[in-house]
């Protein structure tokens, strides 16, 4: 608009969609390869590929789109590489419901050929919804290099990786107690599991012993069902009540079957009895204690949970109702010594909230060794952290992720699914050989016989998803982007998948590679409700992104997200700071027209010249003041940015150009263009306003490229000008700073603040013109060349300057403020009723000190401080400083009405 004029209301509807796709049209997100350049690189954390957005992602990817928007801006070469994820058993679970309820069918009746027709089928209907919902977001990926982990290269690179790590002997089969979700139908890895307290039941059951009937062992167990698999007691070595009774045999009620009775140091002796019923089969410590004692392995649970045929009468019986009828039993033999409730933990399939059965299963696993191994892939993954090659921000996580692996088992890869990267092992009919191969093999590699058999089962979503840095770009191609964007610079993710997703692809990237995949992990945190519970739709607590959009703007629920938040802290999400987004928003707007408007009206192009100077050599105290904050904010954000800090670097964003820009400096501003007094104030006014764009550009990005268009409409070009603000240089600090005109515009918004409180507690309305006279002491010449500044914005007139020693004499009653080194005095004879006004903030102050000596209390109370909520810890400390200043305020007016201390 070349007029100046402005919409009235910021219509947010209306200019981003508009604005996205001129953006994408242009090809302004797409990274070249530039030789001599270093790149920054982030790989998009892979959403599920039948997903909706959640405020989970609408939070990683305004942050990610931050981080990338800055880098662009600063001139490097950036590379945000966008894809999705199969999510082998979502999306299998997701298609065999809509199978069932359309068609009463299972997979198994469909067929494996045919039931992958229907997933990809299902894929291709809703597989790109969650892109197109972050384009809501305004994300700037380069969509055109978009990758999905069934792809034909994610695919090679996985089967590379499976057939290299076989090939090293780090990829074996074996027969390992699992997790096995019955509900699911297939293994899981400990990180796929939750435990859950439950409420559950502590059964005593009586073993007799062999050679004396009439003598017991009492075991203590949460799951009678599985004594069926017994096959021996275990104590402590060192327990004194069992020192006659190991070694010797106990029968195992209902089988009727001898198992011996072992010690082992394994057993806690404060656990219900000190005994231990060992089943190695359904129990991952039993297993353990089976393997160092040579005991046998019985199964008494299936694959489908329920009981097998080597239960005896329980065969095919649910395992939940064998649990009740095997007790029943144990009753009626008069074994069932006592049942007792306990609320402990219980495993809990991630994904359909199913109990975990601990099963021995044959299974397909990684060796990942030991972190003392150098060479091992848990090793060097551990060096790379420890070694500092990796950091992890926040540092706290650091500890975290090196315990992890302190403690790391073999990794189970296999999984009883039908989606997913199908494992690459084939059985040859005619010989014990297996052939483990990238490409189909058509015939044994031993014998030479056709017809192979593969392997039936998938890998892990995990495995494939642990390669996406570099499996994205190329490898194990020779590929440029490989060559020029690898090592990735940010992996951004939350806090809560840093051992299902982040250390498997630093443990592969640096087995494949030799390279760790990326130089820096930044862990977001989680978002929970308004009461700090964290967000779930069973809670029915959640928000739909999308319909916040529509509410509030793109802009908004970015600002919302992600200001004022720290790396690794949970964010407590509520409609206030949408709100507060959403007037942030209108104040940028708003503050834009008025700028643009007067820079319209600019009598001839001589007036703004110089406006995009590096400052625009200010000549006013004003400008300098503003100039010089906003170099030192340039700093502050720039600063912040580099070290991770997006939310600080936004809040300071918002403090300067909500309070020094929009309520001081425009306001001051207004006053000189009203008394058309030069120096203008319009170089200034565009030049900061452009700067502030720039500034804002990564975290709001659609309200400041239309003020930005809207602004380049309406000043005359001083060289080359990029043709969208996404294109513009971001700003950095030139070093212009201005302490005296900091100290001096200082010292004038002191003195106003200081006049606007004392007429908020006197109850003195705005409007009111009041008297004043203000001691400069020292800074005569300054405060009277900003006296309009002060008499305006503080609604005082008549307002005498004077030196100090000038003041005339007198005890009239009134206020002094003292603003050090300035003295204001406020007559207040004839404008408030002071002996009332004294009684009314005596009252005040005695609510004031009587709520500061409860909140003393709270905060000072350890146990208030251990058992509390951080935030909540937070909130009463901040409460606490705010009564302080409060009563120390009340007490010094009350001092000056004649009050008297008060406290």
């Amino acid at each position: 608009m070349t007029s100046g004029q402005m919409a009235s209301v910021y219509n947010a509807a209306s200019v981003e969609q508009r604005i996205y796709q001129q953006w994408e049209a242009q090809g302004y997100f797409h990274a070249e390869i530039q030789p001599g350049r270093n790149p920054q690189t982030i790989i998009m954390p892979p959403p599920n590929v039948t997903g909706e957005l959640h405020l989970g992602h609408a939070l990683e990817k305004a942050l990610e789109d931050a981080l990338v928007r800055w880098w662009r801006m600063s001139g490097v070469p950036t590379l945000w590489l966008p894809g999705t994820d199969h999510a082998g058993i979502a999306t299998q679970w997701v298609v065999e419901r809509r199978l069932a309820d359309e068609q009463g069918l299972d997979r198994h009746e469909l067929g494996r050929e045919r039931f992958i027709e229907r997933v990809w089928e299902h894929v291709g209907e809703s597989g790109g919804i969650i892109h197109e919902q972050s384009r809501r977001l305004g994300i700037s990926a380069d969509w055109p290099r978009h990758k999905f982990t069934l792809d034909a290269g994610p695919s090679l690179a996985v089967r590379t990786t499976f057939v290299r790590l076989y090939q090293k002997g780090l990829i074996y089969r074996h027969s390992r107690i699992i997790n096995r979700c019955t509900r699911c139908a297939t293994a899981l890895s400990d990180l796929e599991v939750d435990y859950q307290e439950v409420d559950g039941k502590l059964y005593y059951i009586r073993y007799p012993l062999e050679d004396d009937p009439n003598s017991w062992v009492t075991v203590a167990t949460t799951r009678p069902e599985t004594m069926l698999g017994d096959t021996a007691v275990a104590v402590h070595p060192d327990d004194p009540r069992y020192d006659g009774i190991r070694g010797r045999q106990v029968v195992l009620p209902i089988m009727g079957r001898a198992i011996p009775v072992v010690g082992d140091a394994a057993i806690d002796p404060e656990f219900g009895t000190g005994a231990l019923k060992v089943t190695p089969a359904h129990d991952p410590v039993d297993f353990e204690v089976g393997q160092r004692h040579q005991l046998e392995t019985v199964n008494v649970i299936g694959e489908d949970g329920r009981m097998t045929a080597v239960a005896g009468k329980y065969a095919g019986v649910d395992r939940n109702d064998a649990r009740r009828e095997v007790a029943a039993e144990l009753d009626g033999l008069g074994v069932l010594e006592k049942v007792e409730d306990l609320r402990h933990s219980v495993g809990h399939c991630q994904r359909c909230a199913s109990v975990v059965e601990p099963l021995i299963s044959l299974q397909w696993f990684v060796d990942v060794g030991n972190h003392t191994a150098p060479q091992s892939i848990a090793g060097k993954a551990y060096a790379a952290v420890a070694d500092g090659e990796i950091r992890i921000v926040p540092e706290r996580f650091t500890r975290v992720y090196l315990n992890w692996l302190e403690n790391i088992r073999d990794w189970c890869i296999s999984r009883q699914l039908w989606w997913g990267h199908r494992i690459p092992v084939w059985y040859c009919g005619q010989c014990v050989h297996l052939t483990v191969a990238v490409e189909d093999p058509a015939a044994c590699e031993s014998c030479g016989a056709a017809g192979l058999r593969q392997d039936p089962d998938v890998l892990d979503t995990w495995f494939s998803s642990g390669l996406w840095p570099h499996s994205t770009l190329g490898w194990p191609e020779a590929t440029a982007d490989f060559d020029y964007f690898y090592p990735t610079t940010v992996l951004e993710t939350g806090y809560d998948i840093l051992f299902f997703w982040v250390a498997r692809m630093i443990m592969l990237g640096i087995e494949n590679t030799g390279q760790v995949p990326f130089r820096t992990v930044y862990l977001h945190g989680l978002i929970r409700d308004g009461s700090g519970a964290k967000m779930s739709k069973t809670r029915g607590n959640t928000m739909d992104p999308l319909e916040l959009l529509e509410k509030y703007g793109t802009d908004a629920l970015r600002f919302a997200l992600t200001t004022g938040t720290a790396p690794g802290n949970d964010l407590r999400f509520t409609e206030n700071r949408l709100e507060s987004g959403r007037n942030y928003a209108n104040k940028i707007w708003n503050a834009a027209r008025f700028v643009i408007a007067g820079l319209a009206q600019a009598e001839s192009a001589a007036e703004l010249e110089g406006w995009s100077h590096h400052p625009p050599a200010p000549q006013h105290r004003e400008d300098r003041w503003i100039v010089s904050r906003l170099e030192r904010v340039t700093a502050e954000v720039n600063r912040c940015l580099q070290s991770f800090e997006l939310g600080e670097a936004q809040q300071r964003l918002y403090d300067f150009i909500w309070n020094d820009f929009c309520d001081w400096y425009i306001e001051m501003a207004k006053l000189r263009l009203r008394a058309n007094s030069p120096p203008s104030p319009r170089p200034a006014l565009a030049y900061v306003l452009e700067r502030i764009l720039r500034l804002l550009h990564p975290f709001m990005p659609f309200i400041t490229e239309e003020v930005w268009q809207n602004l380049m409409a309406v000043l005359p070009a001083e060289g080359a000008r990029p043709a969208s603000l996404m294109l513009a240089a971001y700003p950095t600090a030139g070093g212009f700073i201005d302490a005296q005109a900091e100290e001096e515009i200082g010292l004038v918004q002191q003195a106003v603040r200081a006049v606007r409180n004392t007429r908020a507690q006197l109850r003195i309305p705005a409007a009111q013109q009041l008297e004043a006279l203000l001691e400069a002491n020292g800074y005569r010449s300054a405060i009277e060349a900003e006296a309009e500044v002060i008499s305006a914005l503080s609604r005082l007139d008549p307002l005498r300057i004077v030196s100090a020693g000038d003041a005339p004499a007198g005890d009239a009653p009134g206020v002094t403020l003292v603003v050090n080194p300035l003295v204001l005095r406020l007559p207040l004879a004839g404008v408030v009723d002071l002996a009332a006004e004294g009684q009314r903030l005596r009252g005040e102050l005695e609510d004031c000190v009587r709520n500061l000596e409860r909140v003393e209390k709270l905060v000072a109370n350890p146990n208030f401080r251990q058992k509390a909520r951080p935030e909540v810890v937070e909130t009463e400390e901040a409460r606490l400083t705010d009564l302080r200043e409060r009563r120390q305020r009340l007490a010094d007016i009350l001092a000056q009405l004649g009050g008297g201390p008060g406290a």
